[in-house]
């Protein structure tokens, strides 16, 4: 509950409570509170034994943390045989890879060597068309028509 409570803050409050109750009331507010909690906790605790008798024998292995969102659904994907078979023949890595190497212009398996007599404007075999370099701009004909009612 207090996990992200830091040194700081821990004094900050210790010192507060010194300013707001004193010296004097201060060890018997920490005892009403401590009580407090008690007797909230076996509230709480005697709630989930009476919810757990009033379900029956067929909820025996019910835990209230199941009710938690988060908890349900990783509960279901661990427990449901698809979801291990997907995930066991889906590789990420190798889609990566493959998503990688048709972003570079790469095939997935080896990449045929450039021929020797291609000109100085091929690039190396493996590589893909450079990125940064401007596409040259195409001839009249080429071009598409421009509509300035439609941009």
């Amino acid at each position: 509950m207090f996990n992200d409570i830091g040194a700081l803050e821990l004094v900050t409050i210790v010192v507060l409570a010194i300013l707001i109750f004193g010296p004097d009331k201060l060890p018997k507010v920490i005892q009403d509170v401590t009580g407090f909690i008690r007797k909230v906790r076996a509230f709480s605790d005697n709630a989930k034994q009476d919810i757990r008798s009033e379900l029956g024998p067929e909820f025996k292995d019910f835990e209230f943390e199941d009710l938690n969102p988060k908890t349900f659904i990783r509960k279901q994907l661990s427990e449901n045989e698809d979801v291990k078979e997907i995930r066991n023949s889906f590789d990420l890595r190798k889609e990566l890879n493959d998503v990688t190497d048709a972003v570079n212009g790469r095939e997935s398996d080896v990449a045929p060597a450039a021929p020797a007599s291609a000109g100085a404007s091929a690039t190396p075999a493996g590589t893909g068309p450079d990125m940064l370099k401007k596409p040259a701009a195409p001839a009249a004909d080429q071009r598409s028509p421009f509509d300035a009612d439609a941009t």
